[in-house]
């Protein structure tokens, strides 16, 4: 029986460093991961991608504010949906390059997807996630005062805006997806965690300004495709405990219980590894059997059992 597998490329799968963020660099560093993709799909899963847009978003935000005397400014949700479409074409052609070497191949397609967030998530009244360029505090200030943003002082390295990152609660588009795959397609969603948006008091849709965590909207959209795993490519070949110390250690295999226990103990910060292993923990406590983190260069060898961390219930 075919195996469905959610792989969650990370930014590192897009952009290798920031001497190679143009978009043909872009296309190149892509096509690396969807050689590994292919191989996936060559062994016989069903795959669903998904992927992250945070410098993408970030370079719209910047030429949105270059061109702001003669331009209106694109909001956040339409950033969303804007690398979604251009992502998911750069993904969806070149794993479609790839696939056409393979005979019977699947087809590749995109889906602009819509993630569901609550109008009430306390992520509204404390925005966190750190978006678009510096500034010296002083322009900081003035958008702040104009705009009605939240800007936060960012690591010595100057002044950015920050947003509410709200959990997903419901992603809209999961039955296209669901027959889309079940047709025999190789899907492509819930990019750079969704386009964020909220029910009316009547049920209809709007955007907010938000970002939505793309680790943790795979991890919904495995729970909801009854995926067989959830694949997160990331930028090491397996977790460590005391990452970046000494006395750092790689992890083989990792139950829930003791992904919880490491967390709370700080093993895994929020901006780095967090939001992963927590996406995992959801995904196995609903039904999932099994998670895999590692690296693209890695995929084949981690689906083979040679390296990376795998996670399961118990």
């Amino acid at each position: 029986m075919t195996k469905t597998a959610v792989v969650a490329i990370g930014g590192n799968s897009l952009i290798k460093d920031k001497e190679h963020q143009s978009v043909p660099d872009q296309f190149a560093t892509t096509d690396e991961t969807c050689a590994h993709i292919a191989d996936m799909i060559k062994q016989g899963w069903r795959v669903v991608v998904t992927h992250g847009n945070g410098p993408q978003v970030g370079f719209i935000l910047l030429r949105s504010e270059i061109a702001s005397n003669v331009l209106h400014p694109v909001p956040l949700d339409s950033c969303g949906a804007d690398t979604q479409g251009a992502l998911g074409y750069m993904i969806q052609q070149l794993l479609g390059n790839r696939l056409r070497q393979i005979p019977g191949a699947p087809a590749v397609i995109t889906v602009v997807t819509q993630v569901v967030v609550d109008a009430h998530d306390p992520a509204f009244q404390n925005p966190t996630k750190p978006i678009g360029p510096f500034y010296d505090e002083d322009k900081a200030r003035r958008y702040e005062e104009d705009q009605g943003w939240t800007v936060v002082e960012d690591a010595g390295r100057g002044w950015r805006r920050v947003v509410p990152s709200p959990i997903p609660t419901e992603i809209v588009e999961i039955g296209a997806m669901r027959a889309l795959l079940q047709t025999g397609f190789v899907v492509i969603g819930v990019g750079g965690g969704g386009i964020p948006v909220v029910r009316d008091d009547q049920g209809n849709l709007h955007g907010v300004d938000a970002v939505i965590d793309k680790d943790y909207a795979s991890g919904l959209l495995a729970i909801g495709l009854d995926a067989d795993l959830f694949l997160i490519s990331t930028a090491v070949e397996k977790v460590y405990l005391n990452f970046g110390k000494p006395d750092q250690r790689p992890l083989d295999h990792l139950t829930a219980e003791e992904a919880k226990q490491y967390l709370e103990q700080g093993h895994f910060p929020r901006g780095s590894m967090g939001p992963k292993i927590q996406a995992v923990i959801q995904f196995l406590e609903r039904g999932g059997k099994e998670a895999l983190i590692t690296s693209p260069e890695n995929l084949a060898r981690a689906l083979r059992g040679e390296t990376g961390t795998r996670m399961t219930l118990g």
